[in-house]
């Protein structure tokens, strides 16, 4: 394998994808903007088929053998409800796995995804220095895996909102979960008082590669620049698809009874904004702007 090889784990999901497209697009040695010199890596996905990251002989095997200089760590068990059905299981492919990973990352950076769940929703706009507070397994597993991740000055954690796009699976995106609930013919209920800041992973991907030619590590917010709420997004994306005839219905959290939910997790990303060419989109403006992209 070359020397400039970047790990991206977690391939096959979403963002892991998107990441690929872009590094595709860009090409090595390709200028990201004027402000930032050109990629200088070769970007190589990583699946379940290559081979299991919970193998740590298999993955220390690998990656002595192929040198990356550059690790994306996107893999994990993503779904609150699994996490919170299976909290060994998602200990292990969430903390431990991204422990193992930054060890073997010592000397070179690791860029590592986390969520926006890591806050209880109780104030919003949070910036990088405010207290987490996780509500779910999921969230907690993200907090234990930044902190593993941060120890080191040369890592850096992302953490990101709803993200939206095309998945190889074609069930990673929030707007792809909507889509087939619709297809099916269900009626979405969709609180007006829980709010996110969601984003197209395609331009989650274009940031993280600006993010990571910049090389400046530590803990950043990336997500869309507008805040809405869940029933504001559905409007948004039933606007999209009339011809699934979509059924949505506007809820309350003060009706809700279930696991806990963080009612306000909207993020304030001026920090990386500041390091980008371009700005970080609202989700309103981005699908107006991108009529004929399938989402």
């Amino acid at each position: 394998m070359n020397d400039n090889t970047a790990w991206i784990t977690g391939a096959n999901g979403l963002i892991g994808n998107e990441l690929l497209r872009a590094a595709a697009a860009l090409g090595v040695g390709t200028s990201l903007s004027p402000l930032h010199a050109s990629i200088p890596w070769t970007a190589r996905g990583l699946t379940r088929h290559d081979f299991d990251l919970t193998d740590y002989p298999a993955l220390r095997r690998r990656f002595h053998e192929e040198e990356p200089r550059l690790i994306i760590h996107c893999a994990a068990l993503s779904k609150s409800t699994a996490c919170q059905a299976n909290p060994a299981l998602a200990r292990q492919l969430n903390v431990e796995v991204t422990a193992r990973l930054a060890e073997l990352a010592t000397d070179i950076p690791l860029i590592f995804f986390s969520t926006d769940l890591v806050f209880d929703g109780l104030q919003g706009n949070y910036d990088e220095s405010a207290p987490v507070n996780p509500l779910s397994v999921y969230a907690e597993t993200k907090v234990a895996a930044e902190q593993l991740v941060l120890a080191n000055p040369k890592h850096t954690v992302i953490r990101t909102s709803l993200n939206g796009g095309n998945s190889p699976t074609g069930d990673r995106g929030f707007n792809e979960e909507m889509r087939h609930a619709w297809q099916q013919g269900r009626t979405l209920n969709l609180f007006v008082d829980e709010f996110r800041c969601p984003i197209a992973a395609s331009e989650t991907a274009r940031a993280v590669w600006e993010l990571a030619a910049r090389n400046q590590p530590g803990l950043y917010h990336l997500a869309g620049s507008e805040r809405l709420s869940r029933w504001q997004i559905g409007q948004l994306l039933a606007a999209r698809w009339p011809q699934l005839h979509p059924k949505l219905q506007p809820g309350s959290l003060k009706g809700y009874s279930g696991a806990p939910r963080s009612p306000d997790i909207s993020l304030n990303c001026a920090k990386a904004q500041a390091l980008l060419s371009f700005p970080l989109p609202g989700f309103t403006s981005w699908l107006a702007a991108h009529p004929t992209v399938p989402f």
